[in-house]
Protein backbone atom coordinates (compact mmCIF):
# COMPACT_ATOMS: atom_id res chain seq x y z
CA UNK A 1 0.00 0.00 0.00
CA UNK A 2 1.08 3.61 -0.61
CA UNK A 3 -0.84 5.05 2.22
CA UNK A 4 -4.35 6.54 2.36
CA UNK A 5 -3.37 10.52 2.57
CA UNK A 6 -3.86 12.98 -0.46
CA UNK A 7 -1.19 14.16 -1.91
CA UNK A 8 -1.82 18.15 -1.57
CA UNK A 9 -1.28 19.24 -5.07
CA UNK A 10 -1.02 17.38 -8.64
CA UNK A 11 -0.53 17.87 -12.14
CA UNK A 12 -3.93 17.98 -14.74
CA UNK A 13 -3.73 16.32 -18.43
CA UNK A 14 -6.40 17.65 -21.02
CA UNK A 15 -6.48 15.40 -23.69
CA UNK A 16 -7.57 17.88 -26.40
CA UNK A 17 -5.79 16.73 -29.36
CA UNK A 18 -8.69 16.11 -31.62
CA UNK A 19 -9.86 18.08 -34.83
CA UNK A 20 -13.88 18.26 -33.58
CA UNK A 21 -14.90 17.40 -36.96
CA UNK A 22 -18.48 16.33 -35.90
CA UNK A 23 -18.84 20.06 -34.07
CA UNK A 24 -17.87 21.38 -37.61
CA UNK A 25 -18.28 24.34 -39.16
CA UNK A 26 -17.46 25.64 -35.64
CA UNK A 27 -14.33 23.77 -35.43
CA UNK A 28 -13.06 25.35 -38.80
CA UNK A 29 -12.70 28.00 -37.01
CA UNK A 30 -12.21 27.67 -33.23
CA UNK A 31 -10.22 24.05 -31.78
CA UNK A 32 -13.14 22.27 -30.01
CA UNK A 33 -11.82 22.97 -26.20
CA UNK A 34 -12.76 26.64 -27.10
CA UNK A 35 -15.97 25.94 -28.27
CA UNK A 36 -18.67 28.16 -25.69
CA UNK A 37 -21.10 25.98 -23.30
CA UNK A 38 -23.45 28.91 -21.99
CA UNK A 39 -20.67 31.43 -21.25
CA UNK A 40 -17.36 29.08 -20.70
CA UNK A 41 -14.95 27.44 -23.13
CA UNK A 42 -16.10 23.82 -23.41
CA UNK A 43 -12.49 23.24 -21.49
CA UNK A 44 -13.38 25.43 -18.23
CA UNK A 45 -16.05 23.02 -17.66
CA UNK A 46 -13.87 20.05 -18.21
CA UNK A 47 -11.90 21.17 -15.66
CA UNK A 48 -13.80 22.95 -13.19
CA UNK A 49 -14.49 19.30 -11.65
CA UNK A 50 -10.72 19.66 -10.19
CA UNK A 51 -10.81 21.31 -6.97
CA UNK A 52 -8.92 23.71 -7.17
CA UNK A 53 -6.56 23.50 -4.52
CA UNK A 54 -5.83 19.70 -5.20
CA UNK A 55 -4.32 21.33 -8.95
CA UNK A 56 -0.94 22.58 -9.27
CA UNK A 57 -0.83 22.55 -13.04
CA UNK A 58 -2.99 22.23 -15.84
CA UNK A 59 -1.09 20.41 -19.39
CA UNK A 60 -3.66 20.47 -22.60
CA UNK A 61 -2.48 17.85 -25.08
CA UNK A 62 -3.72 19.54 -27.86
CA UNK A 63 -2.76 19.14 -31.90
CA UNK A 64 -4.80 21.96 -33.12
CA UNK A 65 -5.56 25.94 -32.61
CA UNK A 66 -2.49 26.01 -30.62
CA UNK A 67 -1.75 29.60 -30.38
CA UNK A 68 -5.88 30.48 -29.85
CA UNK A 69 -5.53 28.28 -26.84
CA UNK A 70 -2.55 30.00 -25.57
CA UNK A 71 -4.02 33.53 -26.13
CA UNK A 72 -7.19 32.25 -24.29
CA UNK A 73 -5.93 30.80 -21.19
CA UNK A 74 -2.70 33.61 -20.91
CA UNK A 75 -5.85 36.12 -20.59
CA UNK A 76 -7.51 34.06 -18.07
CA UNK A 77 -6.72 34.72 -13.92
CA UNK A 78 -6.35 30.75 -12.60
CA UNK A 79 -5.11 29.62 -9.83
CA UNK A 80 -2.71 27.30 -11.64
CA UNK A 81 -0.59 27.24 -14.75
CA UNK A 82 -1.46 26.17 -17.92
CA UNK A 83 0.86 25.16 -20.58
CA UNK A 84 -0.56 24.06 -23.91
CA UNK A 85 1.93 20.72 -25.09
CA UNK A 86 1.65 20.95 -29.00
CA UNK A 87 1.27 17.30 -30.33
CA UNK A 88 3.05 17.53 -33.95
CA UNK A 89 1.26 14.56 -35.09
CA UNK A 90 -1.73 12.48 -33.77
CA UNK A 91 -0.09 10.16 -30.91
CA UNK A 92 -3.10 8.58 -29.34
CA UNK A 93 -4.54 8.74 -25.55
CA UNK A 94 -1.12 6.70 -24.50
CA UNK A 95 0.96 8.82 -27.04
CA UNK A 96 -0.61 11.91 -25.68
CA UNK A 97 -0.16 10.99 -21.95
CA UNK A 98 3.81 10.34 -22.41
CA UNK A 99 3.94 13.48 -24.46
CA UNK A 100 3.49 15.50 -21.01
CA UNK A 101 5.55 13.49 -19.15
CA UNK A 102 8.50 16.04 -19.14
CA UNK A 103 5.95 18.45 -17.58
CA UNK A 104 5.26 16.45 -14.84
CA UNK A 105 6.42 16.38 -11.35
CA UNK A 106 6.77 13.15 -9.35
CA UNK A 107 3.08 12.80 -7.89
CA UNK A 108 0.01 11.14 -8.78
CA UNK A 109 -1.45 12.87 -12.16
CA UNK A 110 -4.69 13.29 -13.08
CA UNK A 111 -5.92 12.40 -17.05
CA UNK A 112 -9.44 13.74 -18.33
CA UNK A 113 -10.83 13.62 -21.67
CA UNK A 114 -10.92 17.42 -22.97
CA UNK A 115 -14.61 17.18 -24.35
CA UNK A 116 -16.41 15.37 -20.87
CA UNK A 117 -18.67 17.18 -18.42
CA UNK A 118 -19.27 14.83 -15.44
CA UNK A 119 -20.21 14.99 -12.03
CA UNK A 120 -17.04 12.96 -11.05
CA UNK A 121 -15.66 14.09 -7.89
CA UNK A 122 -11.80 13.84 -8.40
CA UNK A 123 -10.75 14.41 -4.80
CA UNK A 124 -13.14 11.13 -3.97
CA UNK A 125 -11.75 9.31 -7.12
CA UNK A 126 -7.98 10.38 -5.46
CA UNK A 127 -9.20 9.08 -1.95
CA UNK A 128 -10.13 5.33 -3.31
CA UNK A 129 -7.00 5.18 -5.55
CA UNK A 130 -4.59 5.96 -2.86
CA UNK A 131 -6.68 3.61 -0.49
CA UNK A 132 -6.10 0.96 -3.59
CA UNK A 133 -2.44 1.28 -3.72
CA UNK A 134 -2.97 0.42 -7.78
CA UNK A 135 -0.54 2.15 -10.05
CA UNK A 136 -3.82 3.63 -12.18
CA UNK A 137 -7.61 4.07 -11.48
CA UNK A 138 -10.12 4.64 -14.21
CA UNK A 139 -13.82 6.74 -13.32
CA UNK A 140 -16.47 4.08 -14.21
CA UNK A 141 -20.35 4.97 -15.37
CA UNK A 142 -22.51 2.67 -16.60
CA UNK A 143 -24.16 2.77 -19.54
CA UNK A 144 -27.20 0.34 -21.63
CA UNK A 145 -24.48 -0.46 -24.51
CA UNK A 146 -21.04 -0.41 -23.78
CA UNK A 147 -19.82 -1.61 -27.50
CA UNK A 148 -18.77 1.92 -28.18
CA UNK A 149 -16.67 2.26 -25.47
CA UNK A 150 -13.75 0.44 -23.56
CA UNK A 151 -15.60 -1.95 -21.05
CA UNK A 152 -14.46 -2.99 -17.23
CA UNK A 153 -14.44 -6.31 -15.18
CA UNK A 154 -14.95 -4.55 -12.06
CA UNK A 155 -14.92 -6.42 -8.78
CA UNK A 156 -17.25 -3.83 -6.26
CA UNK A 157 -15.15 -5.63 -3.29
CA UNK A 158 -11.49 -5.15 -4.35
CA UNK A 159 -12.28 -2.14 -6.22
CA UNK A 160 -9.82 -3.95 -8.88
CA UNK A 161 -10.57 -3.76 -12.78
CA UNK A 162 -9.97 -7.77 -13.52
CA UNK A 163 -10.06 -7.48 -17.18
CA UNK A 164 -10.09 -4.48 -19.57
CA UNK A 165 -11.52 -4.34 -22.90
CA UNK A 166 -11.89 -1.60 -25.67
CA UNK A 167 -15.06 -1.70 -27.80
CA UNK A 168 -16.56 -4.99 -27.78
CA UNK A 169 -19.51 -6.57 -29.85
CA UNK A 170 -21.96 -5.74 -27.06
CA UNK A 171 -22.59 -9.72 -26.51
CA UNK A 172 -19.26 -10.15 -25.53
CA UNK A 173 -18.83 -6.80 -22.89
CA UNK A 174 -17.44 -7.76 -19.61
CA UNK A 175 -20.11 -5.74 -18.03
CA UNK A 176 -22.38 -2.12 -18.50
CA UNK A 177 -19.83 -0.37 -16.81
CA UNK A 178 -17.58 2.27 -19.26
CA UNK A 179 -13.95 4.01 -18.71
CA UNK A 180 -15.37 7.17 -17.94
CA UNK A 181 -12.76 9.50 -19.39
CA UNK A 182 -10.84 10.68 -16.27
CA UNK A 183 -7.47 8.34 -14.90
CA UNK A 184 -5.64 8.77 -12.33
CA UNK A 185 -1.66 7.65 -13.25
CA UNK A 186 1.09 7.32 -10.78
CA UNK A 187 4.83 8.07 -12.55
CA UNK A 188 5.79 3.95 -12.76
CA UNK A 189 2.87 3.66 -15.04
CA UNK A 190 5.38 5.94 -17.78
CA UNK A 191 7.90 2.98 -17.86
CA UNK A 192 5.40 0.98 -19.35
CA UNK A 193 4.27 3.09 -22.13
CA UNK A 194 5.98 2.27 -25.38
CA UNK A 195 7.65 4.76 -27.89
CA UNK A 196 5.00 6.82 -30.34
CA UNK A 197 1.42 6.74 -30.55
CA UNK A 198 -0.54 4.32 -28.46
CA UNK A 199 -4.11 3.60 -27.35
CA UNK A 200 -4.09 3.60 -23.29
CA UNK A 201 -7.43 1.32 -23.76
CA UNK A 202 -5.78 -1.09 -25.79
CA UNK A 203 -2.17 -1.02 -24.55
CA UNK A 204 -1.73 0.08 -21.13
CA UNK A 205 -4.84 -0.57 -19.31
CA UNK A 206 -5.12 -4.42 -20.14
CA UNK A 207 -2.31 -4.94 -19.22
CA UNK A 208 -2.42 -2.70 -15.65
CA UNK A 209 -5.64 -4.98 -15.27
CA UNK A 210 -3.87 -8.48 -15.49
CA UNK A 211 -1.48 -7.29 -12.56
CA UNK A 212 -3.67 -6.24 -10.50
CA UNK A 213 -2.82 -2.92 -11.11
CA UNK A 214 -6.20 -1.15 -11.99
CA UNK A 215 -8.68 0.16 -10.07
CA UNK A 216 -12.01 1.51 -10.88
CA UNK A 217 -14.24 4.14 -9.36
CA UNK A 218 -17.86 3.66 -10.26
CA UNK A 219 -19.76 7.40 -9.92
CA UNK A 220 -23.07 8.17 -10.16
CA UNK A 221 -24.97 11.95 -11.72
CA UNK A 222 -24.14 12.80 -15.02
CA UNK A 223 -21.92 12.10 -17.84
CA UNK A 224 -21.98 13.73 -21.33
CA UNK A 225 -19.23 13.29 -24.02
CA UNK A 226 -19.80 16.87 -26.07
CA UNK A 227 -18.75 15.41 -29.40
CA UNK A 228 -21.34 15.51 -31.35
CA UNK A 229 -23.87 18.23 -32.10
CA UNK A 230 -26.44 16.10 -30.06
CA UNK A 231 -24.15 15.65 -27.19
CA UNK A 232 -23.37 19.32 -27.18
CA UNK A 233 -26.39 20.00 -26.78
CA UNK A 234 -27.08 18.03 -24.08
CA UNK A 235 -23.99 19.52 -22.55
CA UNK A 236 -25.64 22.91 -22.55
CA UNK A 237 -29.07 21.80 -21.11
CA UNK A 238 -26.93 19.60 -18.39
CA UNK A 239 -24.93 23.07 -17.43
CA UNK A 240 -28.00 24.99 -17.32
CA UNK A 241 -29.45 22.35 -15.20
CA UNK A 242 -26.41 22.63 -13.05
CA UNK A 243 -26.32 26.52 -12.90
CA UNK A 244 -23.13 26.00 -14.44
CA UNK A 245 -22.60 29.91 -15.43
CA UNK A 246 -20.66 32.76 -14.08
CA UNK A 247 -22.49 35.76 -15.97
CA UNK A 248 -25.95 35.78 -17.31
CA UNK A 249 -29.27 34.20 -16.00
CA UNK A 250 -31.94 31.11 -15.73
CA UNK A 251 -34.71 31.87 -17.18
CA UNK A 252 -38.16 30.26 -17.94
CA UNK A 253 -38.53 26.74 -19.60
CA UNK A 254 -35.01 25.54 -18.58
CA UNK A 255 -32.80 28.46 -20.58
CA UNK A 256 -29.71 30.39 -20.34
CA UNK A 257 -29.87 33.63 -21.63
CA UNK A 258 -26.56 35.75 -21.64
CA UNK A 259 -26.66 39.92 -21.41
CA UNK A 260 -29.02 41.91 -23.15
CA UNK A 261 -31.26 38.89 -25.28
CA UNK A 262 -34.52 40.23 -26.36
CA UNK A 263 -37.14 37.79 -27.43
CA UNK A 264 -40.99 39.12 -28.45
CA UNK A 265 -43.36 37.84 -26.53
CA UNK A 266 -45.39 35.62 -29.04
CA UNK A 267 -42.42 33.60 -29.14
CA UNK A 268 -41.27 30.46 -27.17
CA UNK A 269 -38.00 29.78 -26.23
CA UNK A 270 -37.07 26.07 -23.95
CA UNK A 271 -34.28 23.85 -22.80
CA UNK A 272 -31.72 26.26 -24.49
CA UNK A 273 -29.02 28.55 -24.19
CA UNK A 274 -29.30 32.23 -26.03
CA UNK A 275 -25.90 34.37 -25.64
CA UNK A 276 -25.79 38.30 -25.33
CA UNK A 277 -26.87 40.54 -27.66
CA UNK A 278 -29.49 38.13 -29.62
CA UNK A 279 -32.50 39.22 -30.55
CA UNK A 280 -35.48 37.06 -31.45
CA UNK A 281 -38.76 38.18 -33.26
CA UNK A 282 -42.52 37.19 -33.20
CA UNK A 283 -44.04 34.27 -33.54
CA UNK A 284 -40.64 31.55 -33.18
CA UNK A 285 -40.11 28.95 -31.94
CA UNK A 286 -36.74 27.57 -30.27
CA UNK A 287 -36.59 24.83 -28.60
CA UNK A 288 -33.16 22.05 -27.49
CA UNK A 289 -30.83 24.75 -29.16
CA UNK A 290 -27.83 26.78 -28.67
CA UNK A 291 -27.33 30.34 -29.65
CA UNK A 292 -24.13 32.16 -29.40
CA UNK A 293 -24.15 35.89 -29.58
CA UNK A 294 -25.16 38.61 -32.07
CA UNK A 295 -28.02 35.96 -33.19
CA UNK A 296 -31.18 37.31 -35.16
CA UNK A 297 -33.83 35.57 -36.03
CA UNK A 298 -36.46 36.33 -37.60
CA UNK A 299 -40.28 36.19 -36.94
CA UNK A 300 -42.15 32.68 -37.63
CA UNK A 301 -39.23 30.94 -37.44
CA UNK A 302 -38.75 27.18 -35.62
CA UNK A 303 -35.17 26.15 -34.42
CA UNK A 304 -35.06 22.43 -33.16
CA UNK A 305 -32.10 20.79 -32.19
CA UNK A 306 -29.90 23.58 -33.44
CA UNK A 307 -25.92 24.74 -32.70
CA UNK A 308 -26.01 28.37 -33.82
CA UNK A 309 -23.23 30.29 -34.80
CA UNK A 310 -22.23 33.99 -33.43
CA UNK A 311 -23.63 37.07 -35.39
CA UNK A 312 -25.93 34.38 -37.41
CA UNK A 313 -28.80 35.84 -39.13
CA UNK A 314 -32.00 33.11 -39.48
CA UNK A 315 -34.36 34.61 -42.11
CA UNK A 316 -38.67 34.61 -41.57
CA UNK A 317 -40.29 31.01 -41.25
CA UNK A 318 -37.23 29.34 -41.45
CA UNK A 319 -37.63 25.61 -40.19
CA UNK A 320 -34.27 24.21 -39.26
CA UNK A 321 -33.98 20.60 -37.14
CA UNK A 322 -30.51 19.30 -36.14
CA UNK A 323 -28.59 21.92 -38.42
CA UNK A 324 -25.16 23.45 -37.31
CA UNK A 325 -25.03 26.82 -38.50
CA UNK A 326 -21.79 28.81 -38.95
CA UNK A 327 -20.27 31.63 -37.29
CA UNK A 328 -21.97 35.04 -39.68
CA UNK A 329 -23.82 32.63 -41.61
CA UNK A 330 -27.31 34.01 -43.39
CA UNK A 331 -30.31 31.88 -43.39
CA UNK A 332 -32.66 32.96 -46.49
CA UNK A 333 -36.20 33.21 -45.45
CA UNK A 334 -38.41 30.08 -45.64
CA UNK A 335 -35.25 27.92 -45.61
CA UNK A 336 -36.24 24.40 -44.31
CA UNK A 337 -33.18 21.71 -43.47
CA UNK A 338 -32.91 18.84 -41.69
CA UNK A 339 -29.54 17.66 -40.25
CA UNK A 340 -25.82 18.59 -41.70
CA UNK A 341 -24.76 21.92 -41.82
CA UNK A 342 -25.21 25.39 -43.07
CA UNK A 343 -23.92 26.56 -45.65
CA UNK A 344 -22.97 22.76 -46.36
CA UNK A 345 -19.30 22.17 -46.89
CA UNK A 346 -17.55 22.32 -49.99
Amino acid sequence: MRGTRLAELMDVIVLAGGFGTRLRPWTLHTPKPLIPILDRTMIEHVVSILPEEMVDKVLIAAGYGIEQMREHFAALDLPYEVIIVEETEPLGTGGAIANCREHLGEGTCCVINGDLLTSLRVDEMLRAHKAAGTLASISLWEVEDPSRFGVADFDSESTRIRRFQEKPPREEAYSNLINAGTYLLEPEVFDRMPEGAFSMERVVFPVLAEDGELSGFPFEGHFVDAGTPESYIEAVQTSIGNQAWVRGNSAEQNNWFGDCVVVDSTSKVSGSAVDSDCNIGDSCSIVSSALLNLVSVESGASISGCMIGHNAQIGEGCNLQNVVIDHGAIVPAGHAQNGGMFPTAD
